[in-house]
């Protein structure tokens, strides 16, 4: 079942502006140290802190509260899998918000997917339940012999 969607849309040029002018003061704010150092590798940096801004923008969004109630920007983080997917974690005040509109008897899934072209950066959050049988978690089934 859907619990939230969220989607966002930032303007790379003005995140750029945004570094330019506050630099470390508006990345420590913003952002987790594994994403500035994703950012950091990265030849579009403003566009790879856009994709991030826009993705904690769509989570505070699917969470139900946008970023008010509590959230912080650092709750929201954005890490990419071996192949490259962006996965999204929650901590703080956004796990507690999560907890509690998780139905009992299921796991949340946070789905991110982020996109750009230059000047745009967007991000798009779907936040899913998915029953677990007696706690146990429900994962990928086993390969077949």
């Amino acid at each position: 079942m859907i619990l939230g969607i969220g989607t966002d849309l930032a303007n790379i040029d003005r995140i750029q502006g945004t570094l330019d002018r506050f630099g470390d003061r508006f990345r420590n704010r913003v952002f987790t140290q594994t994403e500035q150092r994703k950012a950091e590798r990265r030849a579009d940096t403003a566009g790879t802190y856009a994709k991030r801004w826009a993705a904690k923008e769509a989570c505070s969004k699917a969470l139900g509260t946008g970023l008010r109630m509590g959230i912080a920007w650092k709750d929201m983080a954005v890490s990419n899998l071996a192949t490259g997917q962006p996965v999204m974690q929650v901590t703080g005040w956004a796990a507690e918000r999560l907890a509690q509109m998780t139905p009992a008897e299921h796991e949340a899934i946070i789905h991110v997917t982020l996109t750009d072209d230059h000047p745009w950066a967007q991000a798009f959050v779907v936040i899913e339940a998915r029953p677990v049988a007696a706690g146990v978690h429900i994962s990928a089934p086993p390969p077949k012999p």
